[in-house]
């Protein structure tokens, strides 16, 4: 399914990607040495819970996880990436941790997630991965607009990641949002411009630009969820929730300390 908003819709999105901005940034805040990841996902659960808005996880059980996710965030440390299932964890100076959450609030989700690394130590690679995520993102919300294709994303985002060096992984990537947290059209970490879907006003789409150190192989964790490099490389992955407009790309979930 494809959906397409309406203003008024379109209004609740901001909303919604407002709330998951603030709430990743007070996470961020929050996390540090000697953090546990269950203390991570009990601050979600209740910052959710006080904006009136629900978890698009908690419940999500999708064919690629084992039985009901049971969290609010996902939570990826170091080798793992995608789907990370909180667990009792406690962070480390130098953790590369990855946070991802998706909710909805008045009928309307949006999807986010952030890596940093953790307290005082900040390893080079680690870092450099981290911005190439980032600065793969911003070159795929710049070749969104109306008109464009979704292959002129996976384009425009493959080329940052390919000229860093690294492998793309083609399993996982961004997709469409609206009512519900995951919808098509699918947007792969790589691809060919000019194909695809056609972006038209009122389209909602979550990018999400992640890689591995020296692999593309991911392996599933013992949980059921979790994914993790194949090879026990750290990971980085970075992700915003757009809104195709008359104008080009509004990015929805920007933590107000960068909004113009």
């Amino acid at each position: 399914m494809i959906e397409i908003l309406n203003p008024t819709l379109l209004a609740r999105a901001r909303d919604t990607g407002a709330l998951v901005a603030d709430i990743l940034q007070t996470l961020k805040g929050r996390s540090a040495i000697g953090t546990n990841l269950l203390d991570i996902d009990r601050w979600a659960k209740t910052m959710i819970a006080e904006a009136g808005a629900l978890s698009c996880y908690v419940d999500y059980a999708p064919s690629f996880g084992r039985g009901p996710f049971g969290h609010y965030i996902c939570t990826a440390v170091n080798d793992a990436v995608l789907h990370g299932r909180p667990h009792d964890y406690t962070l480390a100076d130098g953790d590369l941790l990855t946070l991802d959450l998706a909710v909805s609030k008045n009928g309307v989700a949006a999807d986010a997630a952030i890596s940093f690394v953790v307290g005082n130590a900040q390893p080079p690679q680690s870092v450099a991965m981290i911005r190439t995520t980032e600065r793969a993102l911003a070159a795929g919300i710049a070749a969104a607009g109306p008109g464009a294709r979704v292959g002129d994303i996976s384009h425009a985002i493959g080329t940052v990641l390919h000229q860093a060096g690294y492998e793309i992984n083609t399993e996982f990537g961004g997709h469409g949002i609206g009512s519900t947290m995951h919808q098509d059209p699918h947007v792969a970490n790589i691809g060919r411009p000019g194909r695809g879907y056609k972006l038209r006003p009122g389209l909602l789409l979550a990018l999400e630009p992640w890689v591995m150190a020296d692999t593309a192989k991911l392996v599933t964790d013992a949980d059921g969820w979790t994914l993790r490099s194949a090879t026990g490389c750290r990971t980085a992955h970075s992700e915003h929730t757009i809104a195709i407009t008359e104008d080009g790309a509004e990015i929805l979930t920007l933590p107000k300390s960068s909004k113009p």
